[in-house]
């Protein structure tokens, strides 16, 4: 078989990875847990899911201005929740395979999920967390701000400029694209087409990261296409 080499065989110095969405699927828990809160709050549910994924939980729930309500007591308390509730958390094809495939120096886990909940739904998942693991309890501004992954470079001894990320929803995809990284976009989770150019694969099947002569990591999937284009 075929195998295709993606941006143009660049080698990266490190693969960053976002969690939910992209290494695992916790859509069903969070959905549950946050459908809850928000009935609860009187909002739309309907209107407000599509809203939460990809952020940290403090900035969904200021960004919403409810009057009386604390976001970081509200936040927590829907942590805890999440935490307790991680029924239907599972990896995502192939990933558990293809992250330990890599050198473990070279790549890190950069979540809006606080440190706790992380371990839980990677627990869940039969996932084991890497040496450089960045959570939301590690930066002051989340994503769609580049905070965290500029961050994760810093801990591996690396630029974020050097780096490919690994992303599925479109605040992470903003804040890996304001870090200066490439990306590459995981669509397992997607339910329709992903505006944007960054190239995108369905899963980690058949992915294969080959080190160059430098040392640095090269993308290689049979097959890989670019994402799909609204019209």
């Amino acid at each position: 078989m075929t195998i295709d080499v993606e941006f143009g065989g660049r080698a990266f110095a490190a693969f960053l990875f976002d969690m939910d969405g992209t290494l695992l699927t916790s859509i069903e828990a969070a959905e549950r847990v946050w459908s809850l809160w928000a009935a609860g709050h009187g909002l739309d549910v309907a209107a407000f899911l599509p809203t939460l994924h990809g952020k940290r939980a403090v900035d969904t729930i200021r960004q919403l201005g409810l009057p009386g309500v604390d976001p970081v007591a509200e936040a927590d308390r829907v942590t805890e929740a999440e935490i307790a509730d991680v029924e239907g958390v599972r990896e995502i094809g192939g990933a558990g395979a293809f992250l330990a495939s890599l050198p473990p120096d070279r790549w890190a886990i950069v979540t809006s999920a606080p440190r706790v909940l992380a371990l839980a739904r990677l627990e869940a998942a039969g996932l084991t967390a890497p040496a450089v693991f960045v959570t939301a309890d590690d930066v002051a501004i989340g994503k769609p701000a580049p905070d965290c992954y500029l961050l994760a470079a810093s801990w591996l001894g690396v630029a974020a400029t050097d780096c490919l990320i690994f992303e599925d929803a479109p605040a992470g995809i903003l804040a890996a694209e304001r870090a200066g990284a490439e990306v590459l976009v995981i669509r397992a989770t997607h339910t329709a087409p992903l505006e944007g150019p960054n190239p995108g694969v369905d899963d980690y099947a058949g992915l294969d990261a080959a080190v160059g002569a430098d040392g640095g990591l090269i993308l290689r999937r049979a097959g890989l296409r670019p994402a799909a284009r609204s019209a």
